[in-house]
């Protein structure tokens, strides 16, 4: 099947409905209904304590029902698994127990031993929790061989992979064998949101099992659909309902001691010290209330920089935990681009530098069946640069019909700083959205409407959109059509593409668009052969200017292969035309000038086997930019000692050259990584970017000791020089904090 279809930049509205209808009707991919209640699975209860070890020879593990039989889920689906897995469930007042033994395993892929890093890459075996039982919200839990733990918050509509930033407190064992591992995994329920009376939960297990190049779920799960969705998990049925856990409350108090140079300007050095608090209080078994006091988030993971080639601002993900536990609640709305909340507009300036937190709080979780909240209150402190910020947020979800949402939310940003002006100071938006999927999960709808308010802002001030998705075995739509005002503010929030900078007034003017989104992939699954899948997409984007007038347009055909041996080709054709009304350099020639401008770029794309020791992957990108060229060369290589060490390389390089008088410019981003784990609560990371666009040299080297569960030491050197010759010093810190997770 190959399709390709072209939008005249002058088109009023898009042309591409009636040729989706059209391939619509031919995509009646028939399977099918999935059947939850053949996959049930009866947790034993323990009278004893199981001790994690990795040796399954508690009497709990000898006679109880045993969940096997596992489906594969990729590279295909419809047969049996090619590796043989057996999971038991216990429990007992205070955990949940899982054994599982993994057979058919001699020799192991092991990224790393850092948790949260890199699982999906190795071999491994996970649990998939809905304790609500609702198909919304769950829990994923992840174990390798070499016991390096991956854990994460699960919730229906999941946009984007995983993160595995929310951390909490489990215990794990694993046993490796001549044909086999065995692991033991005992997760508290205190750690676990559930209602109470429940005996009754979601749940399915995933093997990854990268000798075969396969992952396998316990339950049927079609191949379009992610091992952790939700919406196909099977029954773990407990003969007596896990009992309502008492108030759990955790403490985790923190020091810190640094020192800091300035040089530009210059300043003297300085030094800190200082304490801080969270808090993670359990009311009752389905909502959580975490509470900070003086955070201070230095230890976190430094951004991976980018080349931008774009005119506007680029997203950076949230790393912070505080932010991130039931984030969905907060953030899930809206638009990738337009988004009325984004933790990182609290606490952080555009430049990603800390603004000083006093104190917050956040209540989310499950207050019913089918309601769950989220409230957050943050206030900053004043700063010579910044007032002082309060900042508000609540939301809800209302699960409606079997897999539906409506939801609704507000924010407000005010200035505390006090007096007459000061109070005038807010940013607020509210919205509402519906988001329909039916029960087997591939079709899916959505519709919304925000409104932001503002002081001198009354009018063109809200953002609507609707979309819907299809998400077939062989072929897939999404297609989604919004709009944003030019006075629609997000205080809270990240407006992607709404500040056009004008490089001739050296000024930001404001503007909203309209927009229709439109995506296109079909799959073919080989019988056989040394290729899994070939996928052929197009996407399509269409964007106007609030009087109606051609903005851009945007079109791309690609081609992707993934091979048995996990390694990958890609190949794409962009052709794009943008309608510049504002002049614009990406050199330190003469603006380029208002025009509408067409060109088109290819792009080469290889990643080679990922289970090697070696591991690389380049790209070769070439055409047409604006009214110049581009030619753009990427590549990463990875050297893995396993279990140990992983040595990086990655470089991106952009050649961009226009006519004589508006300049030429080559940008280079050169980011060595270097990882070292001298054991599984020992980490040393150090990570070099140059980056000739920011004009930065950044050195960021993080030693972590895990010394007891959830409780760290860590020491953080930081560096920043111009990436000119000679390279000078513009800061230098070095930080030492010490962390302690106390459950009362």
């Amino acid at each position: 099947m190959f399709l390709i279809f072209h939008i005249h930049p002058n088109s009023a509205v898009p042309r591409s409905w009636g040729t989706l209808l059209f391939l619509l009707s031919f995509t009646g991919f028939v399977q099918a209904q999935f059947q939850r209640d053949q996959f049930q699975l009866n947790a034993v209860r323990s009278n004893e304590t199981i001790k994690v070890d990795g040796l399954l020879d508690e009497a709990a593990w000898q006679n109880t029902s045993i969940a096997k039989d596992f489906w594969a889920k990729w590279p295909q689906a419809d047969v049996p698994a090619e590796a043989k897995t057996e999971v038991k469930v216990a429990y007992n007042d205070q955990f949940l127990y899982i054994a599982a033994t993994c057979y058919d395993s001699s020799h192991y892929t092991i990224q790393t031993l850092k948790r949260d890093t890199r699982y999906w890459d190795s071999d491994g075996f996970a649990i998939v929790l809905d304790p609500v039982n609702q198909q919304t919200n769950g829990f994923f839990f992840g174990l390798s061989p070499y016991n390096v733990q991956s854990e994460d918050l699960l919730v229906a509509f999941m946009f984007g992979d995983m993160n595995f930033s929310w951390d909490n407190r489990w215990y794990s064992a694993t046993k490796r064998y001549a044909d086999h591992w065995d692991l033991e995994i005992a997760i508290p329920f205190k750690t676990l949101r559930y209602n109470a009376g429940k005996s009754t939960w979601g749940i399915n297990f995933i093997r990854s099992d990268t000798r075969n190049n396969q992952y396998s779920t316990w339950t049927h799960m079609p191949i379009q659909f992610e091992g952790t969705d939700l919406g196909y998990t099977g029954m773990l049925n407990f003969p007596s309902a896990p009992r309502p856990m008492p108030a759990n409350v955790s403490l985790i108090p923190y020091a810190i001691a640094g020192v800091n140079t300035d040089k530009v300007p210059e300043k003297a050095t300085t030094s800190q010290a200082d304490v801080g608090l969270d808090a993670k209080v359990s009311l009752g078994s389905a909502l959580n209330l975490d509470l900070t006091v003086n955070p201070d988030f230095s230890q976190v993971d430094v951004d991976q920089q980018v080349t931008n080639l774009t005119r506007f601002n680029i997203f950076f993900p949230e790393r912070r935990t505080f932010f991130l536990e039931n984030d969905d609640l907060f953030s899930s709305y809206a638009y990738p681009d337009v988004q009325p909340y984004f933790s990182r507009a609290i606490g952080l300036d555009r430049n990603a530098s800390p603004v000083p937190i006093l104190a917050g709080a956040r209540l989310t979780g499950n207050i019913g069946k089918k309601t769950r909240i989220g409230l957050m209150n943050m206030q900053t402190r004043a700063t010579e640069d910044f007032d002082p910020q309060n900042y508000t947020a609540f939301s809800f979800n209302q699960r409606v019909l079997s897999r539906s949402l409506i939801k609704g939310y507000f924010n407000n940003r005010q200035n505390t700083g006090g007096g007459e002006a000061n109070n005038k100071d807010y940013g607020r938006n509210w919205g509402s959205e519906w988001v329909y999927q039916n029960k087997k999960g591939d079709w899916s709808a959505w519709g919304g409407y925000h409104r932001s308010v503002k002081e001198g802002f009354s009018n063109q001030n809200t953002f609507a959109q609707a979309g819907f998705e299809y998400s077939g075995e062989k072929f897939g739509i999404i297609s989604d059509f919004n709009e944003l005002g030019s006075n629609f503010y997000a205080d809270m929030g990240f407006l992607g593409r709404s500040e056009q900078y004008d490089a001739e007034r050296d000024t930001v003017i404001r503007l909203g668009f309209k927009q229709n989104f439109t995506e296109l992939n079909y799959f073919m699954f080989p019988k056989s052969g040394k290729v899994n899948v070939h996928i052929i997409g197009l996407e399509s984007q269409l964007l106007w200017y609030p009087d109606g007038s051609f903005n851009e347009r945007f079109n791309r055909l690609r081609y992707r292969m993934e091979m048995d041996n996990t390694s990958s080709l890609a190949l794409r054709f962009d052709n794009q035309d943008i309608n510049l009304l504002f002049p614009f350099s990406f050199t330190d020639g003469v603006p380029l000038p208002k025009s509408v401008y067409r060109f088109s770029q290819y792009e080469v794309e290889y990643s080679s086997d990922a289970r090697k020791k070696l591991v690389y992957s380049g790209s070769f990108r070439w055409g047409g930019f604006y009214n110049g060229t581009i030619e753009q060369v990427a590549t990463e290589i990875n050297y893995r000692q396993q279990p140990w060490g992983n040595f990086t390389f990655a470089m991106e390089f952009n050649n961009l050259r226009f006519p004589d008088e508006y300049g030429k410019t080559k940008l280079f981003l050169i980011g060595p990584r270097t990882e070292v784990n001298f054991s599984n609560s020992i980490f040393w990371t150090t990570f070099l970017q140059f980056n000739t666009q920011r004009n930065n040299f950044n050195i960021n080297s993080r030693l972590q000791w895990r010394f007891r569960p959830m409780s760290d030491l860590f020491v953080v050197y930081t560096d920043n020089y111009n990436a000119d010759f000679p390279m000078l010093n513009k800061n230098r810190g070095l930080v030492v904090k010490l962390n302690y997770w106390w459950t009362l």
